[in-house]
């Protein structure tokens, strides 16, 4: 299906997409409530004016307090300085700024080549895919996958000596971004681990000297209390741990199967990722390391799936449409909230599962490094090299009234293999690449209602 042409029929496209989005999205998901945002709102609040513990709030008519580091609770003071309304808008207004971060640095270049109309279509996708509209109406901070990206972007473009601040505020405020320090690690870059791990001690130091009371709580007692963040076996958690809890639900998961499973999947991503940093696949070193946070973190929310959008760059930029795209609806369905009220049976395990088998298969079989016909995002610019002439060209002779040179193409250079055909033109010299290229209410677990959350207000006793 090609894309129209004018600029008219373009635009009628896009307004029917938007009007399609706009009304999916007030009819089918429903909103969140910015639940979460309300936590941070509250707490913030408490902690500032009322001489409240950062880790004794607890949103009214809910069992959920604040869950992050106490550094983050730094970082979200202003909010303390405006009222809710405002702190939702400002929320807002900065979830936005940080998804267009990221989608400029995984498929910016690509868009760009087709105006106003990528972008277009670009943000009618994400509105409907369910992480990130999770996250917008949660008020989730999610969205620090801008912070890493730029590490990645800066790692891939020959400017490693700056790389790893990202890492390090990201994993500053939530700890799961700290598997990208494993990233450096395994690659071999030094500097750049120890620059996040410098920056992530010194921000959790400035919070310790900040609040020394709610620090000590979070690292003795408000970290390693999971039922603070909610249920294991609820739907939402599609992480390895949630799947095991669900089976084994009403009971708890057995600790050394999940044990296994996370060092399994860790070995997996281990060894792809190297391979891919070998090969200077930092796009898919980096979506690697994505999928295996989502997957060995002991609570994975749907939001949280925000992590697999490298990925959906690197099949994009392979040219895997058709597998993007599948995954892509599934992603968009909100399929597992189908086995809401009962994951038993093999439909239930294979359903209410299903954002997590789209996690693993990604860590399993997603392409990265050799081949790479096309290199992905986040690549360094190749250069064009003129071929060398070849010593038996150089001793044949001009023929009389035959032209000296070859004939000029317009366009770009990379454009000259597909007009010449596969094996010709200056593909044979040098390989150019171009860079960067989610019912009614009441029967709908989404809405708003207690069911709304990736937590539930009252959660079924376990």
């Amino acid at each position: 299906m090609r894309a129209p042409r004018t600029r008219g029929r373009r635009l009628v496209l896009v307004g029917a997409l938007a009007v399609a989005v706009a009304v999916f999205t007030a009819t089918v998901p429903l909103l969140r409530d910015w639940f979460d945002l309300r936590v941070y709102y509250g707490t913030v609040d408490a902690w500032t004016h009322h001489g409240g513990g950062i880790y004794d709030y607890l949103l009214p008519g809910t069992t959920y307090g604040f869950t992050y580091p106490p550094f983050a609770a730094l970082a979200m003071l202003p909010m303390a300085l405006v009222g809710e309304s405002t702190a939702i808008a400002l929320a807002l207004l900065l979830n936005l700024v940080a998804l267009g971060a990221v989608v400029w640095i995984l498929v910016g270049p690509s868009l760009r080549r087709h105006g106003w109309f990528g972008f277009a279509l670009a943000a009618c996708a994400l509105a409907l895919f369910e992480p990130v509209r999770d996250t917008f109406s949660f008020g989730q901070v999610n969205l620090l996958l801008a912070l890493v990206l730029s590490d990645a972007w800066l790692l891939s473009t020959g400017r490693g000596r700056r790389a790893g601040v990202g890492i390090g505020l990201a994993a500053a405020v939530k700890l799961t971004p700290a598997i990208f320090i494993g990233l450096l690690l395994l690659a071999r870059r030094w500097r750049a681990a120890g620059v996040a791990t410098a920056v992530t001690a010194g921000a959790t130091a400035l919070a310790v000297w900040a609040a020394p009371g709610p620090s000590r709580v979070y690292w003795t007692e408000a970290l390693w209390n999971t039922g603070r963040i909610g249920r294991l076996d609820y739907v939402s958690n599609q992480s390895l741990q949630g799947v095991l809890a669900r089976l084994a639900a009403p009971g708890e998961p057995n600790r050394a199967a999940w044990a296994t499973a996370v060092l399994l999947a860790l070995s997996v991503w281990a060894w792809r990722s190297v391979r891919a940093v070998a090969d200077e696949d930092w796009s898919g070193a980096f979506a690697l390391t994505g999928l295996a946070a989502c997957l060995v973190s002991p609570i994975t929310w749907v939001h949280h799936l925000v992590w697999l959008l490298p990925s959906f760059a690197v099949l994009l930029h392979r040219h895997r449409t058709r597998l993007a795209a599948v995954l892509y609806a599934v992603l968009c369905s909100s399929v597992v909230w189908l086995w809401f009220d009962d994951a038993s049976g093999l439909d239930g395990f294979l359903g209410s599962n299903a954002y997590t088998w789209i996690t693993l298969g990604l860590l399993l079989w997603l392409p990265v490094g050799q081949p790479r016909p096309v290199r992905p995002f986040l690549s360094r610019r190749a250069r064009a090299r003129p071929p060398a002439p070849s010593p038996a060209a150089a001793m044949i002779p001009a023929v009389s009234g035959q032209p000296t040179s070859a004939p000029s193409f317009s366009g770009r250079i990379g454009d000259l293999g597909t007009e010449l055909g596969p094996g010709t033109g200056p593909d044979r010299a040098a390989r150019i690449v171009p860079t960067g290229s989610t019912c009614p209410a009441e029967a709908n677990p989404q809405s708003s209602s207690a069911r709304a959350s990736s937590y539930t207000v009252n959660p079924p006793p376990a």
